[in-house]
């Protein structure tokens, strides 16, 4: 599944090609995604301007005068910007032409992605309201996760995971981060001092940092707006590494299931 790392990768691959351009035509070849792609989008995008191209948690947010368009890549998808003449596979459901010959093209094959028109309230939309503070922002703090965290007593994996608590820390970014924090994935998010969130929290903003800069992590379908895979993968430090030395102390990396979910770590510098 895309990860925010590989969703912002692939804003920051789209935008400087659809900024302040027109809206030509909309191409709609499959409607049935996780919930039915808006209907209306060829009447209501018609010659509309895109504004701007921003990132709330894994949806890319594209807005417009009328309104804000979003797009959620769901566990396979991906938007590349092609040209018009570019062949149609049959996972590519949406397609945007520009005035500027450029187009925007949704893949999805396994349908799980989001095609929906937010109006022009975007952020109190369903989709969006519930939604914690984003993991790069200053208000994402160890304060914040201390004080979150109190009286709570399942595994602090699963709290830095869950999106009312901070969006966009997927399976494999918590098990980096808790590795980089040397924080057992298993323990209770209740049972953290404040300075071991301080040291969590620096763990969470970095590792998302480098996966960024690095482009995403290649795991099943994922490419980037150019089509080009992410390579963050070179560095994970203990997910997928089971059984392989700990960089940190050479004890072999053990798997776990935690909250349905595979979960890796070092039983000696993570406690």
């Amino acid at each position: 599944m895309p990860e925010l790392p590989e969703v912002e990768t692939t804003l920051r691959g789209i935008r400087p090609h659809l900024i302040d351009q027109s809206v030509k035509a909309v191409v709609v070849r499959q409607r049935q995604l996780r919930v039915p792609v808006s209907r209306g989008l060829k009447s209501k995008l018609k010659d509309q301007v895109v504004r701007d191209i921003e990132r709330r948690a894994k949806y890319l947010l594209f807005h417009f005068d009328c309104g804000t368009l979003a797009i959620h890549l769901g566990m396979s998808g991906s938007l590349r910007v092609t040209s018009a003449s570019a062949p149609i596979d049959k996972h590519d459901h949406v397609d945007l032409l520009f005035n500027n010959g450029a187009q925007l093209r949704f893949r999805d094959p396994r349908r799980f992605g989001l095609v929906v028109w937010l109006g022009k309230r975007p952020l109190t939309s369903r989709w969006l309201a519930h939604l914690g503070p984003e993991p790069l922002s200053d208000n994402f703090n160890g304060d914040y996760l201390y004080s979150r965290a109190a009286n709570r007593r399942g595994a602090v994996k699963n709290f830095i995971m869950d999106g009312r608590i901070v969006v966009g820390v997927g399976n494999i970014y918590a098990s980096e981060a808790l590795h980089h924090a040397h924080i057992h994935p298993a323990r209770g998010a209740g049972r953290i001092s404040r300075h071991r969130y301080d040291d969590l929290c620096v763990a969470i903003k970095g590792v998302l940092a480098r996966a960024i800069d690095a482009g995403g992590t290649t795991l099943r379908d994922y490419v980037s707006a150019d089509g080009v895979p992410g390579f963050f993968e070179q560095q994970l430090a203990v997910y997928g590494r089971e059984g392989s030395p700990c960089g940190l102390c050479s004890a072999p990396i053990r798997r776990r299931v935690i909250g349905q979910r595979s979960s890796f770590f070092c039983s000696q510098c993570q406690r």
